[in-house]
């Protein structure tokens, strides 16, 4: 293949992503924030993405939620990433406060303050995600 044909290639592909849009994050980084979230879960589902920042299946599995994504999904689901590997203690809380065994990566659906669907690994779909709600 010719540099000219690679070059177009590259350029394509760059424009691609530069006009895919990101998906809206809530960062969660502290325990009382899951008050908040079964709070918030009364009034429209929310979704904690628990993501390994090192591990291959967790950015394979959040890069194809993130590509499902449309923004008038945060009408219907209030999204958090979590970076598990900042802070493993808040892992296992929201293990136990939502009663599910800890995974990574992880997702799991809130409404009305308990865990109404939750997947690991490459069981995370976007199309489960938002089913469930």
């Amino acid at each position: 293949m010719g540099l000219l044909k690679l070059l177009n290639l590259s350029s394509l592909f760059s424009n691609f992503r530069s006009e895919k849009k990101q998906m809206n994050w809530n960062k969660l980084n502290t325990a009382e924030q899951l008050d908040e979230i079964k709070k918030e879960s009364k009034e429209r589902p929310v979704m904690i993405f628990k993501h390994s920042t090192t591990c291959p299946i967790s950015t394979t599995s959040l890069s194809r939620m993130e590509r499902n994504w449309k923004d008038e999904d945060s009408k219907n689901i209030k999204a958090y990433y979590f970076d598990l590997l900042s802070n493993r203690v808040l892992s296992a809380t929201i293990a136990s406060t939502f009663g599910v065994e800890h995974q990574s990566p992880q997702v799991l659906v809130i409404k009305n303050g308990e865990s109404v669907h939750d997947e690991s690994h490459f069981g995370i779909s976007f199309k489960d995600v938002v089913g469930s709600v």
